[in-house]
C-alpha cells in the first residue's frame, strides 16, 4: 500500500461473489480490514471469501435498500454490473444495462452519501473510450466513445458519480480496466485458453490432432490487458491514496501484446504448442460477416492500448506482477480444472 493513506475502517464490496470481487476481498482481508461483501439471494453466501461480512442485497437497481450493506461502511468499490450478455434476449438491451449499471449505480452512491461513505471507488471499462484505438494508446483524456448498451451504461454511470461528488462531497474515483484474466477468468479469456489448449466443445472432429492449428498469424495488432492481481492492486490504491480524489485513471499490465504473441505466450504457460498458421486478415473479416461474428473477429485483428502512466505518476503505481507470472497463475488454475 502507499505511505500516505487513509485509515480505511470498514469497506463494502459489492459483486463480491464474482471473479475480480473475490480477488480484491482476499487482498483486503489480507491488509487486515474489515470487509463486506454484497451477494443475491440466488447466490451461495458461502461463495463469499472466508471472513467477509456478508450483506445480502435486492438485485440491483433503483430502488434497491442498501441499509444494512452500508451500515458504518467509510468505502465502497462498487464492482457489481450487468455485464456483456452472450445471448441477449431483453427486447431493450440498453435499457437493461441502463437499469443496472447507471440508474442503480447512482442510487448507491446517493445512499452511500448519507450513509456516510467517505470514497465511492467505480470499476469502469476501457469500453467507454471505444473498442478500437487504432495506432495510439487511449488516455485519460481521449475522448469517449462507448460503443455498445454495456459501455454507455457504464459511461452514463461516470457521469452521474461525478455530479453526485459535486453535490455531496464524497469521493469518486473511478477506475477503467482492459480485458481481465486470471484465475478463475470467466468469458472470453477463458475461450482463449480453452482454443489454445485444444478444448473445442466438440468430440469427433478433430482430425486427429491434440491442438488445431489457430489461423491468427497474421495478425498484426497491440492488446492490453491486465491480470486480477495487478487490479485489485490499483483498486486498493484508489481506494486508500489521497490524490486519487476526483480522478479517472486507466490501467493495464503494462506489456502491449499482438493476438499472436499472446496465445504464444499463452500457449507457454500451458506447456503445449502454439499452432499458428498465416491467413489474411481481409478474408477473415470477411468471413466473420458471413456467420455474424465480425464483432468477435474484431477483438482479435483490432488494436486496444491503454497507456496507464497517469496512475504510476500520479499515485506511484506499479503493477505487482508481470504478464508472464499472471499467464502462469493462470494457467495452473485451467489445469487444475481438468
Amino acid at each position: 500500500m502507499q505511505p500516505n493513506t487513509y485509515f480505511l475502517h470498514n469497506i463494502l464490496v459489492t459483486g463480491a461473489t464474482g471473479f475480480v470481487g473475490s480477488f480484491l476481498c482476499s487482498r483486503l482481508l489480507a491488509e487486515g480490514m474489515s470487509v463486506r461483501g454484497t451477494f443475491l439471494v440466488t447466490e451461495n453466501p458461502d461463495s463469499l471469501v472466508k471472513g467477509t461480512e456478508q450483506a445480502l442485497i435486492e438485485p440491483i437497481g433503483p430502488a434497491t435498500f442498501w441499509g444494512h450493506a452500508l451500515a458504518g461502511a467509510g468505502t465502497v468499490i462498487h464492482l457489481a454490473a450487468r455485464v456483456h450478455v452472450m445471448r441477449e434476449r431483453a427486447a431493450d438491451p440498453l435499457k437493461e444495462f441502463r437499469f443496472v449499471n447507471t440508474e442503480g449505480t447512482a442510487h448507491l452512491a446517493r445512499e452511500a452519501a448519507k450513509a456516510g461513505v467517505k470514497r465511492f471507488v467505480f470499476m469502469g471499462t476501457i469500453g467507454v473510450n471505444g473498442d478500437n484505438s487504432g495506432d495510439a494508446p487511449y488516455i485519460e483524456s481521449s475522448p469517449p466513445y462507448p460503443h455498445n448498451p454495456y459501455s454507455v451504461s457504464k459511461y452514463e454511470a461516470e457521469q452521474l458519480l461525478r455530479q453526485i461528488s459535486s453535490e455531496t462531497g464524497m469521493e469518486v474515483v473511478i477506475i477503467r480496466a482492459p480485458l481481465v484474466y486470471g484465475p478463475g477468468n470467466p468469458g472470453n479469456f477463458l475461450s482463449l485458453l480453452k482454443a489454445v489448449n485444444g478444448d473445442y466443445g466438440f468430440k469427433t472432429l478433430n482430425f486427429g490432432l491434440k491442438v488445431l492449428p489457430l489461423p491468427l498469424a497474421s495478425i498484426n495488432n497491440k492488446r492490453s490487458l491486465i491480470y486480477v492481481g495487478n487490479l485489485v492492486d490499483a483498486l486498493v490504491t484508489c481506494a486508500t491514496h489521497p490524490a486519487a480524489v476526483g480522478q479517472t485513471y486507466l490501467v493495464s499490465d503494462g506489456e502491449d501484446v499482438s493476438t499472436p504473441e499472446l496465445i504464444r505466450r499463452t500457449a507457454a504457460a500451458l506447456g503445449v504448442p502454439a499452432r499458428l498458421f498465416p491467413f489474411p486478415v481481409p478474408l477473415m473479416k470477411l468471413a466473420g460477416k458471413l456467420i455474424d461474428k465480425s464483432a468477435a473477429v474484431n477483438r482479435l485483428t483490432g488494436s486496444l492500448t491503454v497507456d496507464s502512466s497517469k496512475i504510476r505518476r500520479e499515485l506511484g503505481w506499479q503493477p505487482p506482477f508481470t504478464m508472464e507470472e499472471g499467464l502462469q497463475e493462470t494457467a495452473k488454475w485451467f489445469e487444475k480444472q481438468g
